[in-house]
């Protein structure tokens, strides 16, 4: 049995924290200073982990490299299931040239690259993150704006910043559903606390992603609908979450969205030639014909793919059918594992739950399946399809692989409560670091769940310590988190592999770093508010 302790350097909660952020900040530096390809900073941040757990807390090397292969069995299934499986209809889509049909669709509602960026990357990211989560919204939002003709760095990191505001609610509200499972606060509470805070982001995004797009210039002609775009999502977001579902709350958001934004007049107007000229790349005017028609069958084929994404998740979150569904769900001991946290209780990694059907890669296949019957791809066509991605991603596998061995050597040897309890040790400024701390756990794991999970009794625990809201505090941990996604190495990975920029994680990270920063301080702030007389009428 290993038992996790929180101060074992030098009996200093500090320095403790100060060594076991020695990982994540390894590659960080490498990514982003050194410019090092992620696979190899994600190898060389687990070499970091295992050295700081054996060397500084005393696991043993058995039980240390157990942890990095639970982590690496993580990343494969069930995020990698995802990415890969989605790429694959993106894939099929390309082949059978309806992916073509499916941009010209796009062109038609607005030849505006800004525009199209909020209904792609904001309003449909948002929808995808809501059905399935873990990385879909940006390989498959990323790629369809790079066939609309943008740059491939800027599709990337519009694709990432977009994906923020439908974090915390994504994947039918899996991160708010497993705060409230740890942290033992009634789901309702702690959903329409966080339904609070998200929102106000959702008000921002849009504004950032039409001057990532066009600079001053998009900001000063957009700006009419990237709001209203934006505050339709984030009124409708607030009222699922709180008087609805908290499952309904981003499906609602991304309908109501996109819809504001269609019926603003203002974002059907042609986008001047110069607008198109200097943000899209020249293979767009080339062969997106926006004059030409296309007939409506083949419409309709075009959009069948990502319809049946929406239809497929849709179905398998009615009760009778996700109780069906669950039933091929398994449950391992992981061997060579045995760890309890500081208080002798078992921790959760001990336990490996593999949900064979009901996870979202697997449905995300059976789309891709009936995909290929309705896009009339042949059987050994599409399997050559689904090779051929897996060998695409291959080092974006060794990437998510190695991160997720570190962010699980990280949480198991004890590290990450280290810096946790560290951070919820800051007492009066605890209201401004807690989404620090949200922020910390999802990059390092690229989850708000695995965050939420992680930090989220510690968040409930120093907030009655230090007499601020539990339910506050706990919601937080994940509006703090979903702005740690993008610079997640992850998803940076995820994004690169999308669009081909293979080996230029770091210069995504660098780019998505000052926004990430800038938006958690602004929730930072209005955490601090909402703790404060100043914004406390705003908690329920």
């Amino acid at each position: 049995m290993y038992v996790q302790e929180l101060e074992p350097v030098a009996d200093s909660l500090g320095l403790s924290a100060l060594v076991a952020a020695l990982p994540l900040v390894i590659v960080l530096v490498l990514l982003g200073g050194v410019r090092m390809k992620a696979h190899l900073a994600g190898l060389t941040g687990l070499l970091a982990a295992v050295l700081v757990a054996w060397l500084a807390y005393g696991m043993p090397l058995g039980q240390t490299a157990s942890s990095a292969a639970q982590g690496a069995a993580f990343g494969l299934f069930p995020i990698l299931w995802i990415v890969v499986n989605a790429l694959w209809v993106y894939r099929m889509t390309v082949r059978t040239r309806h992916f073509d049909i499916l941009r010209r669709s796009f062109g038609r509602l607005s030849d505006d690259p800004r525009i199209q960026a909020l209904v792609v990357a904001f309003c449909f990211g948002a929808l995808l993150e809501a059905l399935a989560g873990f990385g879909a919204p940006v390989a498959i939002c990323s790629v369809m704006l790079v066939a609309l003709g943008f740059d491939l760095v800027r599709a990337a990191v519009v694709a990432l910043v977009a994906n923020t505001a439908p974090v915390a609610f994504g994947a039918m509200g899996t991160p708010v559903v497993t705060l409230a499972q740890v942290t033992g606060l009634p789901l309702d509470s702690v959903a329409s606390v966080v339904g609070r805070q998200t929102p106000l982001l959702a008000l921002v995004v849009p504004l950032v992603l039409v001057f990532l797009v066009d600079g001053r210039r998009g900001l000063r002609e957009t700006w009419v609908p990237a709001l209203v775009c934006g505050v339709a999502f984030a009124v409708a977001q607030f009222a699922a979450s709180n008087y609805v579902s908290a499952q309904l709350a981003d499906i609602g958001a991304a309908l109501a969205g996109a819809g504001a934004l269609v019926a603003v007049p203002h974002a059907r107007v042609p986008a001047e030639e110069s607008v198109r000229a200097s943000v899209l790349t020249g293979t767009r005017s080339e062969d997106l014909d926006l004059d030409g028609s296309d007939p409506r069958g083949e419409v309709l084929r075009a959009y069948s793919p990502y319809a049946l994404i929406v239809v497929i998740f849709s179905v398998a979150q009615i009760p009778a059918v996700k109780d069906w569904l669950a039933k091929a769900t398994r449950t391992y001991d992981w061997p060579f594992l045995n760890v309890v946290d500081p208080q002798g209780d078992p921790v959760g990694g001990n336990v490996f739950t593999w949900p064979v059907v009901s996870t979202g890669g697997t449905l995300v296949l059976l789309a891709g399946i009936l995909t290929a019957v309705v896009l009339g791809v042949h059987a050994r066509v599409a399997l050559r399809e689904w090779a051929a991605t897996v060998r695409e991603l291959r080092f974006a596998i060794l990437t998510v692989t190695s991160v997720l061995a570190l962010a699980y050597v990280m949480n198991l040897s004890g590290q990450a409560a280290t810096i946790g309890h560290f951070v919820a040790a800051a007492g009066a400024g605890l209201a401004f670091l807690s989404p620090v701390l949200g922020w910390f756990g999802v990059a390092v794991s690229g989850s708000d769940t695995s965050a939420n999970a992680l930090f989220g009794a510690l968040q409930v625990t120093a907030a009655r310590e230090s007499g601020l809201s539990p339910e506050l505090l706990a919601a937080a941990n994940s509006s703090g988190g979903v702005l740690g996604k993008m610079i997640s190495p992850q998803n940076l990975t995820i994004a690169c592999a999308a669009v081909g920029l293979a080996g230029r994680e770091g210069d995504l990270l660098r780019k998505v770093l000052p926004w990430s920063i800038g938006l958690l301080l602004v929730m930072c702030l209005i955490v601090v508010g909402q703790s404060s007389p100043v914004l406390g009428w705003m908690l329920p």
